[in-house]
């Protein structure tokens, strides 16, 4: 897979996808994956290595995470964006959540629990489509996704605060 020792804050560039990636994924998509990988240094080839695995397996989490991963660090941040918002809807089914974010309520999944994967990995995807938003200048958007985020992990374990605290200095200069 593409590395994901990012520290941007990014949401699914941070999640741990080795927890979701074996789980029903097509040996022939796990091929595809592994090529892209192998090939990342190809834009069009590693491109066309994760299309293929999205065709065979469209919705498995390790394929929008590696797709969501090769458009993010390649800065191809609205291509990171469309995959972000497939992967809260996968999220959002896997955890019998509404289908819209902004829906959500603390108490719809075990956000608590940082063990529960599909909570944990809703919780990741919205600071990625949070983040993603900032980056595209939509600061609302991404505001409102922060907001959310912390209202369902008040401890914070995911990171939100950092993405407001960002927001609340833009346009404030620096005084030395």
């Amino acid at each position: 897979m593409v590395p994901h020792d990012d520290a941007s804050g990014s949401g699914l560039a941070d999640f741990p996808a080795t927890a979701i990636l074996g789980a029903s994924l097509p040996v022939e998509a796990e091929r595809q994956l592994r090529a892209s990988a192998l090939s990342y240094h190809r834009d069009e080839v590693a491109e066309r290595h994760l299309r293929e695995a999205r065709r065979i397996a469209p919705s498995h989490p390790a394929v929008l995470i590696a797709l969501y991963r090769f458009y993010f660090y390649k800065g191809r941040l609205a291509e990171a964006l469309g995959i972000a918002e497939a992967c809260l809807l996968r999220a959002a089914i896997e955890n019998s959540l509404p289908l819209d974010w902004r829906n959500t309520t603390a108490d719809g999944a075990e956000f608590s629990n940082f063990e529960a994967l599909w909570p944990r990995f809703f919780m990741f995807v919205l600071k990625g489509y949070a983040y993603l938003n900032l980056r595209l200048g939509d600061y609302e958007e991404g505001r409102e996704a922060a907001l959310k985020l912390l209202e369902l992990d008040p401890a914070d374990k995911v990171g939100a605060a950092v993405l407001l605290a960002v927001l609340d200095r833009m346009g404030v200069e620096d005084v030395d």
